[in-house]
């Protein structure tokens, strides 16, 4: 499970306040500051607890505690979109940044290089969307089941690796999908590793 956006805003929400002050928020501040009602920060705090990124105790005012990678007081970092990569039949990517994006270091493993925005729908069944923002660890290689983007005679897309005595094989996770079949004649490179991905974002 990825944090929303709006999740991660009340995430750093929570993180400043502490910083500042040496104490967490009360829902009640945190619903001012975010600008939204306060059964939607519980909401959200509920969703980031599920993820193991804090601690919510029940009967506590300030009890939001934050745990694990979200504990940490440098967790943003600044990763560059730089096109997009499809699931589905394979485009042509410009590598020209778009935008930086600011991202938490909690939400992804391993840490990735460069963000891609997905066009198409051949991973739906892996959770992976149309207009999704995918993190992408830069490697040359890939275990079988791994999810990659791959480059196919001179364009990108994003498909479950799988390698037998037959050659490569890129698949799809929607059935309506067929496979990319790579031989020795095609040029083929393997780009980097899915990391996880960004829901959301303009």
């Amino acid at each position: 499970m990825t944090p929303t956006p709006a999740q991660l805003r009340i995430l750093r929400l929570v993180r400043d306040h502490v910083a500042a002050r040496g104490y967490p928020p009360s829902l009640r501040e945190l619903a001012d500051a975010a600008g939204i009602t306060f059964a939607a920060v519980r909401k959200h705090l509920l969703k980031l607890a599920a993820q193991g990124l804090l601690e919510l105790p029940e009967r506590t005012a300030r009890g939001i505690r934050l745990v694990g990678a979200a504990a940490g007081g440098t967790d943003a970092r600044t990763l560059p979109l730089i096109g997009r990569v499809a699931a589905g039949a394979p485009i042509v990517v410009e590598a020209n940044i778009e935008r930086a994006v600011t991202v938490d270091r909690a939400l992804f493993h391993p840490q990735p290089d460069y963000l891609l925005r997905v066009v198409g729908e051949s991973m739906v069944d892996a959770g992976i969307l149309e207009g999704d923002l995918i993190a992408v660890r830069q490697a040359p290689e890939a275990r079988n089941g791994q999810i990659v983007v791959a480059r196919v005679d001179g364009a990108v897309t994003v498909k479950a690796f799988k390698r037998d005595r037959y050659g490569v094989h890129l698949l799809p996770r929607n059935p309506a999908y067929t496979p990319i079949e790579v031989d020795a004649t095609r040029d083929f490179a393997i780009e980097g590793l899915y990391c996880g991905l960004i829901r959301g974002a303009a």
